[in-house]
């Protein structure tokens, strides 16, 4: 299965599936000049497809290569991680998606502004929207060029800059021509091929091992190095000051900010109404569950199937552990049959990568172009804020696709850890505030929004993920001064912090008259009472 007929399939497969979603896209985009088809698609996508497309934002690559890489080597805590994912979803469902279903009209910037109307919310909506993205992109884009020639057999530095830049491309063509109902179609897609294919793959690790889930983990954890230890919590911070600590803030971190980035957000606002926000998440969490499940079976068996050397020597951080293991699953001598179906694994991890990116630069033009260029003096027609959107997909995605072809060659987990940190201390805290606290004024936002990232970016320059560690981003050098992995036990509270502290400082008036607009919006935030654009409220497009 690792021969040459295997790598044509996959090279026909992936060449198949560009062309066919990019079809798709071109076939379900909009055709005519109407914001509300781009960035919503009108809200036709059923709660079922609805879900599946917000499991598909949720579940990127990175995801599915960083974590199928720490349960495989760090066995329980990799776990952990996994099934925080779907906390995270879960939390999003019950807390926040029918307020920003109710408050928002096509990006985050929308659902701030819905209570404090101005230029300045708008603006640093936009930016930490870009700021939390890109470290995801990049790393989505440098790893396409690692994972085509691991799964094409190619060791060619070149091929693989030339995967990032041709993927890049193919990425901005899904979000400039299909919009958001263009993509959602993508993310269907490979939510289905990801689980139908994953569902197969963990049903055959487990009939090796006779169905036994005890047999299973023995097995990963005497290949696994660690013994006992691989199923005890702890293994993946042991070697920090605080390893507890360390733990609950990489889980804080994961539960808080995978829910809140704001390419996950803006499908809340593709829901027709209040009830069929509450179906889509439904769905939503269902998959994602199901998927955490998949990916611990499929993890742990390729632990349990090929011992931790083999993994490690494919890829130092584990990242190709899920294709390792569904790989193994069929055995050294594979039928054609299974190697369609691993064919299948493959085309579903491809189309995730591409789907997550497109998702990502989606929502940083949607936000750059109706946020910012937008909401000036003079207010754009319907067609030039979608030509707007459409050059801004390109102004994102360019410079993204540059800068993932000049850190490919490093450890990009501190890329994937500073995007959910900035979730968890930046657009959490300004969501929960905005959505539910009476008494918090503009200042307080923007305290939140820049001084919450300000103290992630800080903060994870001294973690371990950078420096100081074999498997950091730069591990010659050592400025390791933070003791834990992620910034979230400190960078959360500062988050809240901020907003509160710029809250109270606000003088009385201002305060007095924020409240006053939040009150006259509380009912169609909280209640979806009226579902009024932001520009019906007085001062909506105030600077």
């Amino acid at each position: 299965m690792t021969g040459p007929t295997a790598e044509s399939m996959s090279l026909v497969a992936f060449t198949a599936a560009a062309t066919v979603t990019l079809l798709l896209c071109v076939m379900t985009g909009p055709d005519r000049d109407d914001l509300e088809e781009f960035y919503t698609g009108f809200g036709q996508l059923t709660p079922l497809g609805n879900g599946l497309a917000v499991a598909g934002d949720y579940i990127s690559a990175a995801t599915v290569l960083a974590t199928g890489g720490v349960i495989a080597l760090m066995g329980y805590d990799g776990v952990v991680l996994a099934l925080s994912t779907a906390l995270s979803l879960m939390l999003l469902m019950f807390l926040l998606a029918e307020p920003l279903r109710n408050a928002g009209r096509f990006t985050m910037g929308d659902a701030l502004a819905r209570r404090m109307p101005g230029r300045s919310v708008r603006i640093a909506a936009c930016a930490t929207t870009l700021v939390a993205l890109t470290p995801l992109m990049l790393v989505q884009l440098a790893g396409a060029g690692d994972l085509l020639a691991f799964l094409l057999g190619f060791t060619n530095e070149g091929f693989k800059t030339g995967c990032v830049v041709a993927l890049g491309a193919l990425m901005i063509s899904y979000a400039a021509i299909g919009g958001m109902k263009g993509t959602a179609v993508i993310q269907i897609v490979k939510m289905v091929m990801l689980l139908g294919s994953g569902a197969v793959v963990t049903a055959l690790i487990l009939h090796r091992f006779h169905w036994d889930p005890g047999a299973l983990l023995a097995t990963a954890a005497r290949q696994s190095g660690a013994g006992r230890a691989y199923l005890s919590p702890g293994l993946e911070f042991a070697g920090g000051p605080s390893p507890r600590l360390d733990m609950i803030s990489s889980q804080l971190t994961v539960v808080l900010g995978a829910a809140c980035l704001p390419h996950v957000t803006m499908r809340m606002y593709t829901a027709r109404n209040a009830r069929q926000v509450r179906r889509s998440m439904s769905w939503a969490v269902a998959s994602v569950g199901a998927f955490a499940l998949i990916i611990s079976v499929v993890a742990i068996g390729a632990t349990a199937l090929l011992g931790r050397r083999e993994i490690t020597a494919a890829h130092a951080q584990g990242n190709t552990a899920y294709l390792l293991g569904a790989r193994a699953a069929f055995g050294p001598t594979a039928s054609t049959a299974e190697s369609l179906l691993f064919t299948t694994v493959t085309t579903a991890l491809f189309l995730t990568l591409l789907a997550s990116v497109a998702g990502m630069i989606l929502a940083c033009a949607n936000s750059l172009a109706h946020d910012v260029f937008a909401y000036r003096r003079r207010e754009p027609t319907a067609r030039a804020e979608l030509r707007t959107v459409r050059i801004a997909a390109l102004a994102v995605g360019a410079p993204a696709i540059l800068l993932a072809t000049l850190v490919q060659h490093r450890n990009l987990q501190p890329l994937v850890t500073l995007s959910f940190c900035l979730g968890a201390s930046a657009l959490a805290p300004a969501l929960v505030y905005s959505l539910f606290w009476r008494r918090f004024t503009r200042a307080g936002l923007l305290a939140t929004l820049l001084g919450g990232t300000a103290a992630c970016l800080v903060l994870m320059t001294g973690t371990n993920l950078v420096s100081g560690s074999p498997g950091a981003a730069f591990p010659d050098r050592d400025f390791n001064w933070f003791p834990f992995t992620t910034t979230g036990l400190v960078s959360v509270p500062i988050g809240f912090l901020l907003g509160w502290l710029g809250t109270v400082l606000t003088p009385s008036h201002r305060a007095a008259e924020q409240r006053r607009q939040y009150e006259a919006v509380e009912e169609w935030i909280l209640a979806g009472a009226v579902r009024q654009e932001p520009g019906d409220l007085p001062g909506a497009r105030g600077r």
